[in-house]
Parts: C-alpha cells; sequence; structure tokens
C-alpha cells in the first residue's frame, strides 16, 4: 500500500484519539488495610503522669506534605485513627504537651506512617516511620523518605487549671495569659497639711524686750 493510500487512514486515526479527550485522572484511594487500623500502644514519656485531657480525647493535628507536587495538607487524629492520602497512610498513637508549669515547652506525638510500594504487584504497604516526633525540635526525629513527609503541629488538650476547656499548645506560643485581674493601681496618699511653725520662747523674749 503507498503511503498516500495510508494517509486517510492515519488521519483518521488522529481524529479518534482526539474525540476520546484526555485521560481521566486516578482516583485517589481512602480505604485503609485492616492489618494497619491496628493501634500501637508507644512508650509513654516521663511526663505521663495521669494528669490532663484523658489520652482518647486529645486531638494532634500533622502535616503532611507530597514533595511531587508541592501540596501540604493538615490531618487532625486522635489516638487509635488512622488517615490515608493515596498512597501515604499516617496513624496516631498519642500525643502529649508539657504542663504550663514545664519549661521547656514542647509538643510531641507518636505517629506511624506507611508507603504503599506501586512497584509490587501487590501493592505492599512499607513502614516508613515509627515513634514520637516533636514540635520544636523537629531534627530529632524525623521521616526520611523522597516524596512524603509528616510532621506534629498540635495536641489539642488542657491540664487541671486551664480556663476554657481544651487548650491547644498553640495557645502557648505567645506571652502566657494572665490567670488572675491586674490589680488596679493604689490611689495617691492625700496630702497632708504642712504644720505651722512654732514660736520658741527665746524669739518670744526678744520680742518682748524690743517693745
Amino acid at each position: 500500500m503507498t503511503m498516500r493510500a495510508l494517509a486517510p487512514l492515519v488521519l483518521f486515526a488522529m481524529v479518534a484519539g482526539c474525540d476520546q479527550g484526555p485521560p481521566a485522572p486516578e482516583a485517589v484511594e481512602t480505604d485503609i488495610p485492616e492489618e494497619l487500623r491496628r493501634t500501637v500502644a508507644p512508650p509513654q514519656p516521663a511526663a505521663e503522669a495521669g494528669l490532663g485531657t484523658p489520652m482518647a480525647e486529645r486531638v494532634a493535628t500533622l502535616g503532611l506534605l507530597n514533595k511531587r507536587n508541592n501540596l501540604t495538607l493538615d490531618i487532625e487524629l486522635k489516638p487509635g485513627e488512622a488517615r490515608r492520602v493515596g498512597d501515604v497512610i499516617v496513624r496516631l498513637s498519642a500525643c502529649e504537651r508539657t504542663a504550663p508549669w514545664e519549661m521547656p515547652a514542647e509538643t510531641g506525638a507518636f505517629v506511624q506512617v506507611f508507603v504503599r510500594d506501586r512497584r509490587q504487584d501487590d501493592g505492599e504497604w512499607n513502614r516508613i516511620f515509627s515513634g514520637w516526633m516533636f514540635q520544636r525540635s523537629p531534627s530529632l526525629n524525623v521521616v526520611e523518605h523522597p516524596i512524603y513527609d509528616v510532621w506534629v503541629k498540635d495536641c489539642a488538650m488542657s491540664f487541671p487549671g486551664e480556663e476554657g476547656g481544651t487548650r491547644r499548645s498553640s495557645d502557648a506560643d505567645g506571652a502566657a495569659a494572665p490567670t488572675r485581674a491586674a490589680a488596679a493601681p493604689a490611689p495617691p496618699p492625700a496630702a497632708t497639711p504642712a504644720p505651722e511653725p512654732v514660736e520658741s520662747p527665746a524669739a518670744a523674749d526678744t520680742d518682748s524686750n524690743e517693745e
């Protein structure tokens, strides 16, 4: 078949390909495998003494970064919960922050991160991180992965004596709010009238002699 005869067939194939439109975007999967839903009990920090909000009622805010598209997502989890975003699963076991009377202030969370390996047929999930991470000391324990990064941003909880219920650690970043109303300045003392001068007896005798 000559090139002139093939030309209409090539043109038809090109037009047919254009009619199909762009390929549909890949759906983001959010289902979490059952074996990754189980919560792992983390080692409790030394500061854990039964104070503050019960562990099951705390809420941690974690940051998730996809380095491929430079997109950042905030994830809120309670201890025992997991969240899947595409090929990454973030699971929270615990979160903590120092009490208001403890210095220096710090916020931490025990996190596990799993990434699915698309190079394998079964899409095996590989654990790339498991341990405590800290907000103000991120270099102590970091997630080392070429695509994903996870870090702790907050742990919402409260301690006895804190007003306003559950308090986020970010509330303590600035100057501490006074717990008591500032005392009003005391009024200035009333002016005391100056005492009248008292004439000495010697001066009185001198005046009488002059007369």
